[in-house]
């Protein structure tokens, strides 16, 4: 089975917030002309190559890798290294090879590698996303855990549990601190029930990314050419780098990034119309949708923000965060019940033992706490509804209707949305997500290496 190399996670951290253009090399001949900006195009390979059995077991790194790209980053620097945006690319995408053939050559992006290494990746995603690639870095996935211990260990957080066991992962609800394999197994996971595939685990990636930059930048780790130089070189034991870049190119992109806030760097996944296209041959595929992603890319080309552009990621009036079958409802009404069913909603009707006097007001939901996305979602299908978290409630949904009406809309969940929607770094990492999340729990992680 596939497994994830995520050691490019904390890369794109590094390469956000840089001034490369005047480093960059001329432009190829048949490559797309020079826009606004910078494109760092960051890759890490499904290969277990060098790892000895019990190194498997270990980071629960089982089966066989492809010699594939698992992950992609695209990240975009401004012109005026005010921004940074990084961009997931599912690596299901089905896309034209840029190979010299008629007709073109179709497949999955994370093909690429294996047909033509470094040079055909590059190209193949200049040709699916009309951008020039400026700058390339590649790891292998274990080059993640060795990053994340040398820098002092990661935060991670989740509102519910997460179990995989694939990955290993298996967390409550919280802000936790972890080393080098805690966080490898948090950012490989893509076998979570309520989160499953590779959308959920590009947004757990990109998350990590925008907390460890705030980490870094916190630490003081870019504040400096001299403390960059140290990060950087900590860095190099487990990046490959094509030759237009080199240890005092990183210097620069490091220096910048940490003159970034936050709100400075967004993170977005390639807008999806498909899930699970198959093609013969080939097997599930992910399918762009068109409109969404050409307007990503045009903002891209034109140096413009990703976050806000209906263009990119529109937002309809009833858009959930969570899918509503994934959610158990208990209803004691009966009409509301149906209509809630007719949603998609997972109902359980309990009319027959509603109260003889119904309390007044409009419907209540009680769940438990930490089931933030799916209370939102209920009471979006129940507009005026009132939330109350319970402590010790069951993992259900209860919804007492009272004397007042009980509306029920219908409600569209969006994938895209939920899991890929554009977001700045202040919203989508640990602190934004958990509000402000108190003292992390777990093992304290590794001390850093400085040699």
């Amino acid at each position: 089975m596939r497994k994830t190399t995520v050691a490019l996670t904390f890369l794109a951290t590094l390469a956000a917030g840089t001034g490369l253009t005047a480093m960059a090399a001329p432009a190829d001949a048949g490559a797309p002309e020079r826009g606004r900006g910078t494109n760092v195009l960051v890759v890490g390979i499904d290969s277990r190559a060098g790892l000895s059995a019990a190194e498997k077991r270990r980071l629960n790194v089982g089966g066989k890798g492809c010699n594939c790209t698992d992950v992609m980053l695209l990240v975009h620097l401004s012109q005026d290294e005010r921004r940074a945006s990084v961009v997931s690319i599912p690596r299901d995408s089905y896309v034209a090879y840029a190979q010299d053939s008629e007709p073109a050559r179709l497949g999955k992006i994370n093909g690429a590698y294996a047909l033509g290494g470094r040079p055909l990746t590059v190209k193949t995603v200049e040709k699916a996303t009309g951008l020039r690639i400026d700058h390339y870095l590649e790891t292998g996935f274990t080059g993640f855990e060795a990053t994340v211990d040398n820098l002092g260990g990661a935060v991670v957080c989740t509102t519910e549990p997460l179990k995989d066991d694939n990955s290993g992962l298996d967390i409550p609800a919280g802000v936790h601190r972890v080393d080098g394999r805690g966080a490898l197994r948090y950012v490989r996971a893509r076998h979570i029930t309520k989160r499953p595939g590779d959308l959920g685990r590009m947004r757990r990636q990109q998350r990590t990314v925008s907390d460890l930059l705030t980490k870094l930048t916190g630490e003081g780790a870019l504040a400096d050419p001299l403390s960059t130089a140290r990060t950087v070189r900590t860095l190099l034991k487990t990046v490959r780098t094509d030759d237009r870049t080199d240890l005092e190119d990183l210097v620069r992109i490091g220096w910048a990034v940490g003159r970034l806030s936050a709100r400075q760097t967004e993170f977005a996944t390639v807008p999806l119309k498909e899930f699970d296209h198959r093609v013969p041959g080939v097997g599930s595929t992910l399918l762009w949708h068109d409109a969404r992603a050409q307007a990503l890319w045009a903002a891209l080309a034109a140096d413009r923000p990703i976050t806000g552009d209906p263009r990119i990621q529109p937002v309809g009036e009833a858009a959930t965060p969570a899918n509503p079958p994934w959610i158990a409802v208990r209803v004691d009404h009966a009409k509301t019940a149906a209509a809630l069913r007719k949603s998609n909603f997972a109902v359980t009707d309990t009319s027959k033992n509603a109260p003889a006097v119904r309390p007044a007001g409009p419907p209540v939901v009680r769940y438990a706490p930490g089931r933030d996305d799916e209370a939102a979602t209920l009471a979006a299908a129940l507009p005026g509804a009132r939330l109350e978290a319970v402590p010790g409630h069951d993992a259900g949904f209860d919804v007492a209707v009272g004397t007042g009406p009980a509306t029920v809309r219908t409600v569209t969940y969006d994938r895209n949305v939920a899991d890929g929607a554009p977001a700045t770094g202040d919203r989508l990492g640990c602190a934004g997500t958990m509000g402000r999340p108190g003292t992390p729990t777990g093992p304290a992680p590794a001390k850093p290496h400085t040699g």
